[in-house]
């Protein structure tokens, strides 16, 4: 089963200093942290500021190109997670065909962002991210556990970074 999230925020992990995406389903129940790398945070961040660049990002790019082609973004899954790994596919409706695009999350989120495509999480992938494990020190591991366990949606704030 997939559940549709969408961005309640970003936010940087306090025991790696690394950028956060959090994806939430709409009722609030569910949260899943996504890691990802600093120049794909500021990409997400920039879309949801709505931030206009002189010339196109990557994936602005990527959405032209597809609807250049007659190809539209259906939706965006978070399909796997291995090896605290996230995976994702970007569904496409190409001439009435539909087409998997394997990617980062971190990409398919930009994706969906830019052209107002669902947010899709496996119901497995949530239950498998929360036992993640994503730190070497068992100590900063639970640190960060109990941490992401006591987060409260509306003390997040508005995407800060």
């Amino acid at each position: 089963m997939q559940i549709e999230m969408t961005i309640k925020g970003l936010m940087v992990d306090p025991v790696t200093n690394n950028p956060i995406v959090l994806l939430r389903d709409d009722a609030g129940q569910r949260v899943l942290p996504i890691w990802v790398g600093v120049f794909e945070a500021n990409a997400i961040a920039m879309q949801i500021e709505n931030v206009t660049t002189p010339r196109p990002m990557t994936h602005d790019l990527l959405r032209n190109v597809i609807a250049d082609l007659k190809g539209q973004v259906e939706r965006i899954v978070v399909t796997d997670l291995k090896d605290s790994t996230f995976y994702a596919v970007i569904v496409l409706n190409v001439a009435g065909e539909t087409v998997l695009i394997d990617a980062r999350p971190s990409d398919a989120i930009n994706l969906a962002l830019r052209t107002t495509a669902p947010i899709l999480v496996e119901e497995a992938v949530l239950e498998q991210a929360k036992s993640l494990d994503i730190s070497p020190d068992k100590g900063d591991e639970d640190r960060l556990q109990k941490w992401l366990e006591s987060l409260d949606p509306e003390d997040l704030g508005k995407y800060k970074m």
